[in-house]
């Protein structure tokens, strides 16, 4: 509280947070871990071979419709709703995405999502992360479980939920021909937890 002429001012003892400030307070991450921030709660989770081996294979996959650029992983992006700064395992871009102001990748320039399930963070990634990823408009989300061996491709997005979702177990090919993709992802090498 401070006094000015005979008037008494209050110390600003708002609690509003943003992502740059919390984000700030979280470097530097340790080694090996991914930091995201989903409705304003902090994960942290480390990164096991299994995980990064699926993202890889992922990756290397995607490169067959993808420049390199265009692909990234565990790179903070800023989606809708309060407090929401993702870092997804596999992000691949449209051509001629463009950072915000902030520096940051641009969610309305995604046009597929995939993550690849940890045992702490996976109700985020079934739950909250799915419903901003379809609020967002991200046409293809995909979640890949090395827990139950199975993978689930949503499209469609249409407000909070994706109206248009397939599950099926590794080995079974993932046929995004008909999305903004434009190719099929083959999962037999996928590895299980």
């Amino acid at each position: 509280m401070t006094v000015v002429d005979d008037r008494i001012e209050m110390a600003d003892t708002s609690d509003e947070r943003t992502l740059d400030m919390m984000f700030e307070w979280l470097e530097p991450t340790p080694e090996g871990f991914k930091v995201e921030i989903v409705e304003g709660n902090v994960y942290m989770s480390p990164q096991r071979d299994t995980h990064w081996d699926i993202i890889f294979d992922l990756l290397e996959q995607l490169r067959a419709a993808y420049l390199r650029k265009r692909l990234k992983t565990d790179v903070r992006i800023d989606f809708p709703g309060r407090l929401n700064g993702f870092a997804s395992d596999v992000v691949a871009l449209t051509e001629g995405a463009t950072k915000d102001p902030q520096g940051h990748w641009r969610y309305q320039d995604i046009e597929f999502v995939a993550e690849v399930i940890s045992k702490g963070t996976a109700a985020n990634d079934y739950g909250s992360k799915k419903a901003t990823y379809a609020i967002a408009g991200v046409p293809v989300y995909l979640i890949v479980d090395p827990y139950t061996g199975t993978w689930h491709l949503h499209t469609l997005p249409k407000d909070d939920e994706y109206r248009s979702t397939l599950s099926l177990d590794f080995g079974a090919a993932i046929e995004l021909t008909e999305t903004v993709v434009g190719l099929t992802l083959e999962t037999g090498g996928f590895p299980r937890d």
